[in-house]
């Protein structure tokens, strides 16, 4: 299990740490582990911040958060709610966020930079680069890894972000239908008020983090096969267009 020292849980929460400790004071955040005098989080303190953090932009305030919660751990084991809350909340994705010097990622794309300056703001209106005084937060250095080496490969960086720009609502749109479908099941089992009783919460808990796995498993099979099919096609028309420019000869398989 991941752990973080606060600035990092407020960071990957994307809140503060200012107000992980107000949380922790007013008893909607455990405490922390100590290790000697720093405070060592977990992801399940990362997922009871995200749910917090998430119930705030819905408008609830602290107060109203705090009655929420109370009545949700009554009469229910701690560990077994933040259990569930970490089920739903944790990270997907094994990756942690990492910093890079900002002057090094513009030294890197200084001659796509140079041609067009405006594709570091682009690249930072995508959410991939998120700069911080002298130094850039990269959420996804995988995704970044991947652009640094298909440039390195003579790709513009402009179709990259082009082709981000295409891609990332579809797979947003994926997986919102992905949670509400999962969410309609479970409204339509136990009704719109439903909340697990202190016998359900293990067995849902064991149930969402399989239907996680059975996710990513079934999205990644769709797009090796659609992967599979598209560059038969694609290569296949290309192709065609080869033997229709080297003449009629070509399409008969040459010369007896």
């Amino acid at each position: 299990m991941a752990e973080y020292r606060i600035d990092e849980l407020a960071r990957f929460a994307g809140t503060t740490s200012r107000n992980v400790r107000a949380y922790q004071e007013r008893g909607l955040l455990p405490p922390p582990r100590k290790s000697g005098r720093v405070g060592i989080y977990t992801e399940t303190h990362l997922a009871r911040l995200r749910l917090i953090t998430s119930l705030h932009d819905r408008g609830y305030t602290s107060a109203q958060i705090t009655e929420l919660i109370a009545g949700w751990e009554q009469g229910r084991n701690l560990a077994e709610v933040l259990g569930l809350e970490e089920a739903l909340n944790s990270p997907w994705t094994d990756e942690i966020p990492t910093y890079l010097p900002t002057e090094q990622i513009r030294a890197f794309l200084a001659a796509d930079l140079n041609a067009d300056p405006t594709l570091f703001d682009r690249i930072v209106r995508l959410g991939l680069l998120r700069p911080e005084g002298d130094q850039c937060l990269v959420p996804s250095p995988q995704m970044i890894s991947t652009v640094a080496e298909l440039v390195r490969r003579g790709f513009p960086l402009a179709d990259l972000l082009t082709l981000h720009e295409a891609i990332s609502p579809a797979i947003d749109d994926v997986a919102r239908r992905m949670v509400e479908a999962g969410s309609a099941r479970l409204i339509e089992q136990h009704g719109e008020a439903w909340l697990p009783s202190a016998t359900e919460v293990g067995e849902v808990t064991e149930l969402l983090q399989r239907l996680r796995q059975l996710a990513m498993s079934s999205v990644q099979g769709l797009l090796a096969h659609a992967m599979e099919r598209h560059v038969a096609d694609v290569m296949g028309e290309h192709l065609v267009r080869v033997i229709k420019q080297q003449g009629p000869d070509a399409a008969r398989g040459g010369p007896p």
